[in-house]
């Protein structure tokens, strides 16, 4: 039976849904998130934007872009707002949350673990003390796919790349075409859940001969992509485009965004685990000592989980 693996790290949560000794889906939650969806916000209006759109502060400071405002409204106005969609770095630019009016009361937004008890799924929590049962199931693999983009499967290999329009997926590998893009099919549809990616996808696809051919691949990743998506029939030149919610951003965009962060992260992740009596002087990148330094509460932990506290040489 499938089951989410979940782990309260230091400046992130972190899960995996671990089916038959492999992870299905990984999920990442930074303690820099901002605004979580479904929460449900104090707002002031600050903007506005045309049509019936506007720009507002919530009452704990981040801004947040609102739709479907009310008739009328005027700048400064006070209101309520939940929010539909996190904030997310596309390139460089960090797009803000987005959120609709509401009349509802305010209230916080599930974190990570409540919405992991919501799928219904079993969830066990990890403990740095205990055996390392995200990593015996891929973890580190998983994050180095995100990383690099880079996924091969038998006869072939995929590139993953984010961009600030959509989600790539290219396939390569040897002929004949029609038989590496069913091939890749299911693989690509595998990659899209375990990494969380929603938005717009497309798929560059070998070019696949006659309407049965391409058909066949369109029905491959119809069976192994769970709803709710959309999608289009591959055209003649092997392209497919696929549609998927898209209320947070996907690993590869998470680690890419922040990729001293992630590094910071995953070091803590592992001097956590590392044994009492392990070294307390750790070398690091100045990147990585300049983002140790910004985050004095990060370190605190630590030292509070390890009951040691570490020295750091660049």
């Amino acid at each position: 039976m499938p089951e989410w693996l979940y782990e309260a790290g230091i400046g992130e949560a972190r899960a995996a849904l671990v089916d038959d000794g492999r992870i299905v889906e990984a999920l990442v939650e930074t303690d820099d998130t901002g605004p979580l969806v479904g929460a449900i916000h104090r707002a002031r209006l600050v903007e506005l934007i045309p049509v019936r759109r506007g720009r507002v502060t919530l009452d704990g400071g981040a801004e947040v872009l609102v739709g479907t405002l009310p008739p009328g409204i005027t700048q400064g106005s006070a209101l309520t707002v939940a929010i539909t969609r996190e904030q997310m770095w596309e390139a460089v630019r960090l797009k803000p949350a987005k959120a609709i009016p509401t009349d509802d009361a305010p209230t916080a937004g599930p974190d990570l673990l409540a919405r992991l008890h919501a799928t219904g799924h079993p969830v066990r929590a990890v403990r740095a003390h205990e055996p390392d049962l995200l990593e015996q199931a891929g973890w580190s693999e998983v994050l180095e796919e995100a990383r690099t983009g880079d996924i091969d499967f038998t006869g072939g290999t995929l590139r993953m790349t984010p961009t600030p329009a959509m989600t790539l997926f290219d396939v390569d590998g040897a002929p004949p075409a029609d038989a590496l893009a069913l091939a890749a099919a299911p693989v690509v549809a595998a990659a899209i859940r375990r990494h969380a990616i929603g938005g717009s996808i497309g798929i560059d696809f070998p070019t696949v001969e006659g309407k049965a051919g391409r058909h066949a691949v369109a029905m491959a990743i119809d069976e192994h992509l769970p709803p709710p998506f959309e999608r289009t029939a591959m055209n003649g030149f092997g392209f497919l485009q696929i549609i998927r919610p898209r209320p947070r951003a996907s690993l590869p965009e998470r680690l890419r965004a922040d990729p001293v962060g992630a590094a910071t992260r995953a070091l803590l992740r592992q001097i956590e685990r590392t044994p009492p009596g392990g070294p307390r002087r750790h070398r690091v990148s100045p990147a990585v000592h300049a983002r140790l330094t910004a985050r004095p509460d990060w370190l605190a932990e630590l030292t509070r989980r390890t009951g040691v506290v570490m020295e750091w040489d660049i």
